[in-house]
């Protein structure tokens, strides 16, 4: 297994943080998080960061966590579902891991989203409606994601499989 490093990209609500744990626990590797990295290192929530600074200031230190952990190893690392935005984050990740896109419908990512305790934390991006958001942002993503990806996975899929999954990729070793 020559993959020293594997990110999980994709929106908000697919996943990253369970599949994640679920695959660093399978690997015996660490698990990490850009969001809490983020938030560790501003002593503050996301909302917080984006209040003061706006989102350009998040995004910063959102690029900042990924390079500080693209050079470790053995670590699965889930990303911001805004990681992609910016081509130096999807050139990094793709160039020094293998990048797996967790993906759902609108439809499920928003009732994901208005069941998850930490919504309020989540600042909205656009202020519309959560399934008008969800929908707007996959949108506009989706070519992001589509470019950073080396492997898509169903994040409605039970997560064992999306860990064997992940596995069968690694095994087969064509990723950095």
């Amino acid at each position: 297994m020559q993959t020293r490093r594997i990110y999980l990209i994709g929106p908000r609500a697919s996943g990253k943080t369970t599949v994640g744990k679920a695959l660093a626990d399978t690997l015996g590797w660490r698990f990490t998080d850009t969001d809490e990295m983020v938030v560790r290192g501003a002593g503050c929530a996301v909302g917080d960061i984006v209040e003061r600074g706006g989102w350009k200031a998040f995004r910063d230190m959102e690029s900042a966590a990924l390079r500080a952990v693209s050079g470790e190893h053995e670590v699965v690392i889930a990303t911001g579902g805004g990681m992609v935005l910016r081509e130096e984050n999807r050139d990094l990740m793709r160039a020094t891991g293998l990048v797996v896109l967790l993906t759902a419908s609108a439809e499920a990512l928003a009732v994901r989203l208005q069941a998850d305790p930490q919504h309020a934390q989540r600042p909205s991006l656009t202020g519309k409606s959560i399934e008008e958001e969800v929908a707007e942002v996959l949108r506009e993503r989706a070519p992001y994601y589509a470019a950073a990806a080396h492997l898509i996975e169903d994040a409605a899929r039970p997560v064992d499989e999306i860990v064997a999954s992940v596995m069968r990729e690694l095994e087969n070793g064509e990723n950095p």
